[in-house]
């Protein structure tokens, strides 16, 4: 019984630990979010990519994704500076956790995460999509560029929380799994993303 007890006691113990960490890591990225509107050009580009794929009439599909120009700049614009704001911000407050266990930074760095470094990951592959540097034709750009804004969405969130509770908000928000949204981004921003998270 008192095993049990002091089971229930550190459970307890981490879990509030964990939740300090969380609200404070939210409380760094949304305060570091506040100048920008990129939450709200994401929901519109998203909006308008998934109303062009749906379009059968290739001349009305085109009219729609040349619509969405300014906002793709705006978006790739201000991303670009969120990444070189947050890249002046010291660690460990910016590290995230690979696993979500408190203090599991201190046992040794490779648990955890620099978002600095993939926030600057994402600038440059939300640039490259907005840009089409590789040539994309409409349909297969517009896959592209929702890819990199999931996977930047879902970096946040398990920066703020875990990759758990990020996977299981970008499949419920966009109906997309973690693995599709890193399918769909370019081969350099998989490769950059993937050297950061797992290095």
């Amino acid at each position: 019984m008192e095993f049990l007890s002091l089971l229930f006691l550190l459970a307890t113990g981490i879990h509030w630990l964990n939740t300090r960490g969380q609200r404070q890591r939210t409380a760094l990225l949304a305060e570091q979010l506040r100048p920008y509107q990129i939450g709200k050009r994401m929901e519109q580009l998203t909006s308008a990519y998934m109303r062009a794929l749906g379009e059968s009439d290739p001349e009305r599909q085109q009219q729609i994704l040349e619509l969405q120009e300014q906002a793709e700049k705006q978006l790739a614009h201000e991303f670009q500076n969120l990444a070189r704001e947050f890249a002046k911000l010291s660690a460990p407050p910016t590290r995230g956790f690979k696993l979500a266990m408190p203090y599991i930074d201190q046992l040794s760095p490779r648990f955890t995460f620099d978002m600095r470094r993939l926030l600057a990951v994402h600038a440059q592959g939300i640039e490259r999509a907005v840009n089409n540097l590789h040539g994309l034709p409409p349909k297969e750009r517009s896959f592209q560029m929702m890819g990199e804004m999931f996977l930047m969405q879902h970096s946040c969130h398990w920066f703020c929380k875990s990759k758990t509770i990020a996977s299981a908000r970008m499949l419920a928000q966009h109906q997309t799994r973690y693995e599709q949204a890193l399918d769909a981004v370019s081969p350099e921003t998989r490769e950059a993303y993937w050297e950061v998270v797992q290095g």
